[in-house]
């Protein structure tokens, strides 16, 4: 991620000390506290937030007013059907569904006669706080207590688990482990024998960039941590293939990959991210990103500081001129994509300017770069 701290001129430049690196961007970090500026800002919906546990033990439900309303209002006259219900139909429960998506999923699905039934069963039966996200086996036309009851048991065809772009391999073993219950140690133990999940020897071993984001079912009574693992491993290989890439060149579109996507936030970014990169290394130029220095040191991109720039590690592209040894997370096939074919231009240089919106501008020179940090260090002084 990017960092807001101060950064060395790179050497081609000659520019003065306490600049922002070239590869600033919009920090992923920053969304909660954007978050709460907007909330005191106000808003005219109200919602309510009912607690409940999740995948990893902790959720919420967030039902908009007007749908409140129309379920509390008058929850005798809520349309339910007697039960117990009629023809076999698979529902999925993505991972961060809030009540009121599942209560219309299941009305979608025919599995409930109104979604003011099944809001009124929800909040009679004391065990729907457990509804985890997952493939059900329900029945069409159910009576809404029956369906949230069948619901609340977690009796699952298969587990949804949903990887987000950009997500290290770290990330992805802690999120599969939470979810599905597979033990942490046995992803690692795969992890360490890269044969057992058909890892590229492209790769060298390391997994890092080749586990595909997307949200993946999983049976964890049927399926291995290596099986897992071998089926994210195949769409990256498939997405690769889809795109003409030879195997030679796999990893090293992999890293750049990666590296646009940490620091592209806003997908029309993409492609002029990976311009300037082909550009520095043109160049011979340092690429000085900070996701890099921060993925190196295991460490949010926004708690980096000066000092850091100095740490002995060869993601430091702070002291280390081309691409670092490995991805430094699972690319997107956008960012994959802008790799292949980025956008045209001289640019070498790029900062976001405002950290709430992700406004990011390009820039040729350091002179003109140098402007640009100028807005960003008067956009922080706005924020107090």
């Amino acid at each position: 991620m990017t960092d807001l701290f101060t950064a060395p001129p790179d050497a081609h430049e000659g520019a003065p000390a306490n600049t922002v690196h070239p590869g600033s961007r919009t920090p992923r970090d920053h969304r909660s506290r954007r978050l709460r500026r907007r909330r005191r800002r106000g808003r005219s919906i109200v919602v309510l937030l009912v607690t409940f546990g999740l995948v990893a033990g902790a959720g919420y439900l967030v039902w908009e007013q007007k749908d409140m309303l129309l379920s509390f209002e008058n929850p005798i006259e809520a349309k339910d059907y007697p039960g117990p219900g009629n023809e076999d139909v698979t529902v999925e429960i993505p991972e961060g569904a809030t009540g009121f998506d599942m209560a219309e999923l299941l009305y979608d699905a025919g599995v409930v006669a109104s979604k003011d039934a099944f809001v009124k069963a929800f909040g009679e039966n004391p065990d729907a706080g457990g509804i985890r996200p997952g493939t059900r086996d329900m029945l069409t036309e159910m009576k809404a207590s029956d369906a949230v009851a069948l619901l609340a048991k977690n009796e699952m065809a298969h587990l949804a688990v949903t990887i987000p772009e950009g997500f290290t391999v770290a990330q992805t073993v802690e999120r599969f482990a939470s979810v599905t219950g597979i033990p942490a140690a046995d992803f690692t133990k795969a992890l360490d024998r890269p044969r057992s999940f058909g890892l590229p020897k492209q790769a060298g071993g390391n997994a890092e960039g080749w586990l595909y984001p997307q949200t993946y079912p999983v049976n964890p009574e049927e399926e291995t941590a290596a099986d897992v693992l071998a089926r994210m491993v195949r769409n990256t290989v498939e997405q690769l293939d889809d795109r003409g890439i030879p195997p030679r060149d796999r990893q090293d579109v992999l890293i750049k990959a990666s590296l646009v996507e940490r620091e592209g936030m806003i997908a029309e970014d993409r492609p002029k991210i990976a311009r300037a990169i082909e550009n520095r290394l043109e160049d011979d130029m340092k690429l000085q990103i900070d996701a890099s220095l921060a993925y190196g040191l295991d460490k949010p991109g926004i708690e980096l500081t000066t000092a850091d720039k100095a740490a002995d590690t060869p993601f430091n592209l702070e002291r280390h001129v081309g691409l670092p040894p490995t991805p430094i997370a699972n690319p997107s096939a956008e960012s994959i994509d802008a790799v292949l074919s980025p956008a045209e231009g001289a640019w070498k240089f790029w900062v976001t300017v405002n950290l709430d919106t992700g406004e990011t501008k390009f820039s040729e020179t350091y002179a003109e770069h140098q402007r640009y940090v100028a807005e960003l260090r008067e956009w922080q002084a706005r924020q107090g």
